[in-house]
């Protein structure tokens, strides 16, 4: 301060023939004695103005430089205040300083510490610490500071494990119990909003009985004193400090320090006493300091201080130079001109500090409207150097002022805990991998949870999400549960193993039946030909191939044609079938009764009326298929409630019953041809066709009674296997109970089939 008045009193532009004094006092960091001192302030307004030349009065206080501490601020502030005396400090942080309703004549140089709190949440996110420590003094600066802080953390989702506070003149118990805390946390990292008193005593005890290894975050307060520096186990701590600063000619002003001088000014002589520990006092004799003292040769912190705080004592003593000197000085045709002889309102010197705008050095001054400056810090990191002493490097820079996202920039490498080059880690819980969700533990912060795999159906695509939603109707999670994929699509396909084993039964049945129908015309003329109707026998076998072929309209994946083919299809070539084995056993019964004395059934019943029978019969069922396609056909759909994770592709009915008409009629032409042929099986012939119809209709008969329980209970693409075993089943059954007799007789037996051992009655 000293060298910045003398500094603006040697200007010729700033306050040009105006010398300004000043009044050093030492408020020993405590509140009674800088409220004393206010008190001396504030009543030294003398109303009366000395004009002379040779003033021998105390002038007039224009402004106050301090203080350091906050609450010792906030006391001088609400004394002073009323008064109007500006007070500008340029180390007391306390955002409630902030207040102007409470402190309207408070100004300062120095950031208020809810800039700091928000930097350090920010810096603490950055690394991803969510689980963390807090202690601060037990002051203002402390409480205000750390309040600000957790608010800003909260905001920033990290929680707390503990917050805990004490000052230097609490009992040692009160430390040891927060050393003690330290100790037996689980959190990494501790955040310390603390002076350098309070936490040096902390730092002593947790030396006497060193904790886990600890991530120190630090305010400017302690960071960047050069006095913590000793205690190694701190290294790698990290914070922010106010920015180093270059001052022209104050390190030769600070060592420029002839006896004369030192012994001219208290403080000066108590500081070279203890340097260089002798006596200036002429009257002492023993250990007096003999001249020869060099204070250039000592390692003090007096001249290597990298000027951050003494930076901000600088610019207060500019500012309020800047303000007085609007007060009394005008410009006139670019020549300043100052009336010494003006008396000055103090309060007219306030409303000008408020004002002021300028830059010194290459540092801006200006306040806002709460009367704090731009907000700018550096990263400090404690790293140790070569020889093992810890340094404070800068790594970085945070500018409150910059756009959201932008005011953090770290440009260097920083050394943790321990020496340790990773970041380390400091949280309650691990993240949450994508495919989880959070849970909150019972009783604890929301920082401690479990992580639980999404429920089925359902993902998560980001790390710790506090939910999973549900895919798409259409889409199924992958194993991860991270992804919604498309489910797979799924029908019968002529590609798949039971595909290709049912088309391959298909096409053989239908070839069985061509053959069958090959060695009948080959033997068209044999009795066992003739004697079963082989009008009827060709058609049978002709609806048959049809039957086989219609269940390869099943396999494949379903359309709107193919849905609508394969269900009238089967209906009416079954219809067909059923008319023809119909057909064959009225024959036999006809046959027979015609054989009977009087007996003329079989004119009424000959090929015509057959041929009739067939038609009228399987016309019934194209009516019915007809109604079936023009009300409510079926047609091809997606089946989503079956199977969760696969779409099966299949046919929906439309009309259910549409459907069962034409199962339900299909099923009475077979039991009224069942019953017809157990009528007739025990008619006296060698080679009585109604036994073989009655085998046929009987395993026809026990084929579909049991398809409809397995058709309702089978799932997906298995309803379609189900229905096209039942064709094939019924199909075989007919096609083998019916006419592998006769081939059998035919091809191996020729010499039974004549007409004497057909009409040989047994």
């Amino acid at each position: 301060m000293i060298f910045t008045i003398e500094e603006i009193n040697n200007s010729t532009k700033l306050l040009p023939g105006i010398k300004l004094g000043y009044q050093i006092y030492d408020s020993c960091a405590s509140v009674p004695v800088a409220v004393h001192v206010a008190f001396q302030l504030s009543s030294g307004l003398d109303p009366v103005f000395y004009s002379g030349h040779n003033c021998t009065q105390s002038g007039k206080v224009m402004a106050v430089v301090g203080e350091s501490g906050s609450t010792p601020s906030i006391s001088m502030s609400r004394i002073i205040g009323p008064f109007n005396i500006p007070q500008v400090s340029h180390f007391a942080t306390c955002a409630c300083l902030s207040d102007k309703q409470q402190y309207p004549s408070f100004f300062r140089t120095i950031p208020s510490d809810q800039f700091q709190a928000d930097a350090l949440a920010k810096l603490v996110k950055h690394f991803g610490w969510t689980w963390i420590g807090a202690i601060r003094s037990d002051s203002d600066y402390g409480n205000s500071g750390m309040a600000s802080f957790l608010k800003a953390a909260h905001k920033e989702g990290i929680c707390v494990e503990y917050s805990e506070s004490f000052y230097r003149t609490n009992p040692r118990s009160r430390i040891q119990r927060v050393a003690d805390i330290i100790r037996r946390s689980t959190a990494v990292v501790i955040v310390a909003f603390m002076s350098p008193g309070d936490l040096r005593i902390l730092l002593e005890e947790l030396s006497l009985k060193p904790s886990p290894p600890r991530q120190w975050i630090g305010s400017e307060s302690w960071l960047t004193d050069p006095d913590m520096l000793r205690f190694s186990f701190c290294a790698g701590a990290i914070g922010f400090g106010i920015e180093r600063a270059l001052i022209p000619g104050l390190r030769d002003f600070l060592l420029d320090l002839p006896p004369s001088k030192v012994s001219a000014s208290p403080v000066l002589t108590e500081f070279w006493e203890e340097q260089f520990n002798c006596r200036l006092e002429k009257s002492v004799t023993d250990n007096a300091c003999d001249g020869t003292e060099d204070i250039g040769k000592t390692q003090s912190p007096y001249f290597t201080t990298q000027f951050r705080i003494t930076n901000m004592v600088y610019k207060a003593v500019y500012a309020i130079a800047h303000a007085i000197h609007n007060a009394v000085c005008q410009e006139t045709h670019s020549i300043t001109q100052c009336d010494k002889l003006t008396s000055v309102e103090i309060k007219e010197v306030l409303n000008q500090l408020k004002k002021v705008k300028f830059s010194q050095n290459g540092y801006d001054v200006s306040f806002d409207a709460n009367g704090d400056p731009v907000a700018t810090y550096e990263l400090i990191n404690w790293q140790k150097s070569e020889s093992g002493s810890i340094e404070l490097v800068t790594v970085g820079h945070y500018n409150a002022s910059l756009p959201v996202g932008q005011e953090f920039h770290i440009n260097g490498n920083l050394t943790w805990v321990e020496g340790g080059t990773q970041v380390p880690v400091s949280v309650c819980s691990d993240s949450c991998p994508a495919g989880t969700r959070k849970v909150l533990r019972k009783g604890k912060p929301i920082c401690c949870y479990d992580c639980v795999l999404c429920p089925e159906g359902e993902i998560s695509n980001a790390t710790d999400s506090p939910d999973c939603f549900t895919c798409p109707k259409e889409f199924w999670p992958n194993a991860k549960r991270n992804i919604c994929l498309p489910k797979p699509v799924e029908f019968l396909s002529f590609n798949e193993g039971l595909g290709i084993i049912l088309c391959a039964f298909s096409v053989g049945g239908a070839c069985l039946a061509v053959l069958t129908a090959a060695v009948f015309h080959r033997h068209r003329t044999s009795p066992i030909v003739r004697a079963n109707n082989s009008e009827l026998s060709f058609l049978l076998l002709f609806s048959l191939t049809l039957c086989f072929l219609c269940s390869l309209t099943f396999i494949g994946a379903p359309s709107d044609w193919s849905c609508m083919l394969r269900h009238t299809a089967f209906g009416i070539t079954f219809v067909l079938c059923m008319s023809c084995v119909l057909g064959k056993t009225i024959v036999v019964l006809m046959a027979f009764k015609a054989t009977l004395p009087g007996g003329n059934v079989m004119k009424w019943f000959g090929p015509p009326q057959q041929r009739m029978t067939v038609v009228s019969f399987t016309f019934i069922q194209v009516v019915i298929c007809t109604l079936w396609l023009v009300l409510s056909p079926p047609f091809p759909m997606k089946n989503l409630t079956t199977y969760k994770e696969k779409i099966i592709l299949e046919c929906a009915l439309g009309s259910t019953f549409g459907f069962w008409a034409v199962l339900g009629y299909i099923g009475l032409l077979a039991v009224f041809c069942f019953v017809l042929a157990v009528l007739a099986r025990k008619l006296p012939d060698n080679f009585n066709e109604a036994k073989l119809i009655t085998f046929s209709m009987l395993i026809f008969c026990a084929v579909w009674v049991t398809f409809i329980p397995a058709y309702v209970s089978s799932p997906g693409k298995f309803t379609v296997a189900v229905e096209i075993f039942a064709i094939l089943a019924s199909s075989f059954g007919l096609m083998l109970c019916i006419f592998a007799p006769k081939c059998f007789m035919i091809l191996f037996h020729p010499e039974k089939n004549t007409k004497k051992y057909l009409m040989n009655k047994t």
